[in-house]
């Protein structure tokens, strides 16, 4: 009974490792196709993502936007550096999809929620390059533009400075990192930064302001007389062009007197004694010819009736 029962158990033994190794090897056949696969893939993806960035001039971004003395020391440039994040995020996502071969388990647990912050991570990366380049700009033409001042070059690294600030917590924000730590911090940084700016600017430019006032009042009072004589050599032309008749038209009448004298003229104001200039002349007024009032059925011409015609009583039309 015991041997029985033992060859029994052993047996059974056996078809319960058979059937793990049975299900077993199938996963880990498909765990490691999964891998090559996103490997070969993530190589693909790289070798692309470096000749996109080569052709677009990424470096030349990056190093414009003050990163190239971080960068000096790594033995990777800045589009090399996004071809390794693509690389590696292609094989974390190979992983999960791997590891979701043996069913739940907390490293793919692990690898799902590394995955989805990747995207966040490449965001707050672009995120710092824009800003690096955005800051050296306005440096660079706030440093050109107030190069003449002592402080021009201080006004320029302070920009910089504020614009950086902005493009870091945007960063943070964006990867969700300590969030509610960061964003008093900036605050006060910036309004310290914003004190002083006001502060120092404001008291370097009153003295300055106040000599530039000067010097413009004194240009105008300098000014005045010049512009006194101008206007009295230009009303002086006016009344000698008056005189001549060659002035601005008289001011409009103001009442019906004046309005019919300047209608219909005089006739000693046409011709002045010693003659007049025929360049002025204006024919006087003459009175338009009217038909004289008669009443109906008189014949006109002062009385006179018609003249003769061929009538039976001598001529004249018979009286009625």
């Amino acid at each position: 009974m015991s041997t029985a029962y033992l060859a029994i158990d052993f047996q059974g033994g056996l078809s319960e490792a058979w059937s793990s190794v049975a299900t077993f090897v199938p996963k880990l056949v498909a765990f490691l196709v999964i891998l090559v696969i996103g490997w070969i893939i993530a190589k693909i993806v790289a070798k692309i993502v470096t000749t996109i960035l080569n052709k677009i001039g990424f470096d030349r971004v990056v190093e414009r936007g003050g990163l190239k003395d971080v960068l000096a020391r790594s033995s990777y440039d800045a589009s090399d550096i996004l071809a390794k994040l693509a690389y590696y995020a292609i094989l974390l996502i190979t992983l999960q999809m791997g590891f979701g071969v043996w069913g739940p388990n907390p490293v793919s647990e692990l690898l799902a929620g590394v995955v989805a912050w990747l995207p966040k991570l490449f965001i707050a990366l672009v995120i710092i390059v824009v800003v690096g380049a955005i800051a050296k700009g306005l440096k660079t033409l706030i440093t050109n533009v107030l190069g003449g001042l002592s402080y021009g070059k201080l006004l320029g690294t302070l920009a910089a400075v504020f614009v950086w600030g902005i493009g870091i917590i945007a960063a943070l924000n964006q990867i969700g990192v300590a969030t509610t730590v960061t964003t008093p911090v900036l605050i006060a940084v910036l309004a310290t930064i914003g004190g002083i700016a006001v502060v120092g600017v404001g008291g370097g430019l009153v003295r300055p302001m106040q000599e530039r006032w000067d010097r413009w009042l004194g240009n105008i009072e300098s000014e005045i007389p010049a512009l006194r004589s101008q206007a009295e050599a230009y009303q002086a032309s006016q009344a000698e062009a008056q005189r001549a008749g060659y002035g601005p038209p008289a001011d409009p009448p103001t009442t019906h007197f004046e309005a019919a004298q300047q209608q219909y003229p005089p006739r000693h104001a046409e011709q002045p004694l010693g003659g007049a200039d025929p360049r002025h002349y204006q024919e006087p007024y003459r009175e338009p010819y009217q038909e004289p009032y008669q009443e109906p059925g008189q014949y006109p011409g002062h009385g006179y009736g018609p003249p003769p015609g061929n009538y039976p009583q001598g001529g004249y039309p018979p009286q009625h």
